[in-house]
């Protein structure tokens, strides 16, 4: 039995929760939201996951202390744009305590990935990062699901394994910190396009098309930024991308509909109620593309269906004219 500090009470945090404290492990969640807390510690509830029980021995709390401390290792779930403030509230008192990633994007303000920025206000905390092709909706119902964790501490990678490991629920290890947890924050964009591509009426070829070659732009600019290759085609790159371009549990591709059906930005903001770590990311992206001097025409293009105005038919006419090319260009 393991006691288990999540920080961020939002749907992941609490599917997490729920299936560790199936594992019989005692799990205290941290919420900022005082609200959330009595709903999940009175009514065993979840406002993002209706109709899932929150077992017993998950107890939520709003200070950082209560949770942290005690525990065998922290799972950080917070939106990326959070990340940093966030850990700033309880990094005193994470010790050695590993500290496993679960959230996926980027710092918009620096650029970073969610390691580099809890390195940067801990240098010697012990990192991990959870991810993989998961729908908290899924696994809060205990759905079938396989995750990947990646770590350069072995003693790390076989914590996670032993800690999650179900019938309902495998995990694979990895040492490409870098190349899963950039797997799992790009793909996010590309599954923004998805809805898009949905919403103005596009078919099976044009969706093939899409998640295809938006593998391949993830992959050129990861493997740039210090990933492997092959990570990009496992669990958490071409493994979350098929599973978040496809589902309608995923925000990012709703968003993307929804704007593709001609919404504003805060309308679709509004519509899906959470945060959208596509848009937040979009230009995160674009900018390390450039940067990076790596071919990304989708990232470009969508980028400028957000920000520039650019209609959504007229950037699929864009994508579909541009110069011709040989496949692995």
């Amino acid at each position: 039995m393991k006691n288990i500090a999540i920080i961020g009470s939002g749907s992941w945090g609490v599917a997490l929760a729920t299936h560790l404290a199936s594992n019989n492990h005692n799990v205290k969640i941290w919420s900022f939201n005082e609200e959330e807390k009595e709903l999940i510690n009175n009514e065993k509830k979840c406002k993002f996951l209706p109709g899932v029980v929150i077992p017993d021995n998950v107890k939520c709390y709003t200070d950082t202390k209560s949770v942290v401390e005690g525990a065998d290792f922290i799972l950080h779930v917070t939106p990326s744009k959070f990340t940093r403030e966030t850990f700033v509230k309880y990094k005193e008192y994470v010790g050695d305590k590993p500290v496993i990633i679960c959230s996926k994007g980027f710092e918009k303000e620096t650029l970073k990935t969610l390691d580099e920025v809890v390195l940067d206000e801990l240098p010697t905390a012990r990192i991990g990062v959870l991810t993989g092709p998961s729908h908290a909706e899924e696994v809060a119902i205990a759905v079938p699901t396989v995750l990947v964790i990646a770590s350069h501490d072995e003693e790390i990678l076989h914590l996670i394994q032993d800690t999650f490991m179900s019938e309902r629920l495998r995990v694979y290890t990895s040492e490409d910190v870098k190349g899963v947890e950039l797997g799992g924050a790009l793909k996010n964009i590309i599954a923004f396009c998805a809805g898009v591509a949905a919403g103005i009426g596009l078919g099976d070829n044009s969706f093939a098309a899409l998640v295809t070659r938006g593998l391949g732009e993830i992959s050129r600019l990861g493997t740039k930024l210090g990933g492997k290759k092959e990570t990009f085609y496992g669990l958490s790159g071409l493994g979350d991308l098929i599973v978040t371009c496809l589902s309608e549990h995923s925000r990012n591709r709703r968003a993307g509909k929804l704007i593709g059906q001609g919404k504003t930005l805060e309308e679709a903001r509004k519509e899906v109620g959470m945060v959208i770590e596509s848009i937040d990311n979009i230009d995160v992206a674009y900018e390390l593309g450039k940067i990076n001097n790596i071919y990304m025409p989708i990232t470009e293009t969508v980028y400028n269906v957000i920000y520039n105005g650019l209609k959504p038919e007229e950037a699929v006419r864009q994508l579909m004219t541009k110069e011709k090319k040989c496949e692995w260009e």
